[in-house]
């Protein structure tokens, strides 16, 4: 009886069953690790573009025949059709100095995207800045 026993045993006590258990657990990791990095770059994108539209916003505004109306109206419609309408809801635009020279600056508040692209509602604030051109 004590040999079946040992056999029942260290068939118990073996490795067997343990790569399917390895494989789940690696696996859960390496998917939350990728999944994270993509949320990583989705963030990255959303701040690249509304930074950019801020700044060409600012540009659009700092025109000779352009005012801050059209630079937050452009700065709405990049943002909208680059990413969605939920993120091009309060852009605001202003003159002010920019190192000492004048300039116009287009403030985006936006949402920061944490889990696909729902996130905190005033998470990302990016401000885009222009030299004021003039006719003289």
């Amino acid at each position: 009886m004590t040999v079946a026993w040992r056999r029942r045993t260290g068939a118990l006590a073996g490795e067997s069953g343990s790569a399917v258990a390895e494989f789940v657990m690696v696996g859960a990791l390496l998917t939350g690790l990728t999944l994270a990095v993509m949320q990583l770059g989705l963030a990255l994108h959303v701040r690249n573009t509304v930074l950019d539209a801020a700044a060409e916003g600012a540009r659009y505004a700092a025109l000779a025949d352009s005012g801050l109306s059209d630079g937050a109206a452009r700065t709405r419609e990049l943002i909208t059709t680059a990413i969605g309408p939920s993120f091009a809801t309060d852009v605001q635009a202003g003159y002010g100095d920019y190192e000492g020279f004048p300039s116009v600056e287009v403030r985006v508040i936006t949402p920061l995207p944490l889990i696909a692209l729902f996130g905190p509602g005033r998470g990302l604030e990016v401000v885009g800045h222009a030299a004021v051109e003039d006719l003289r």
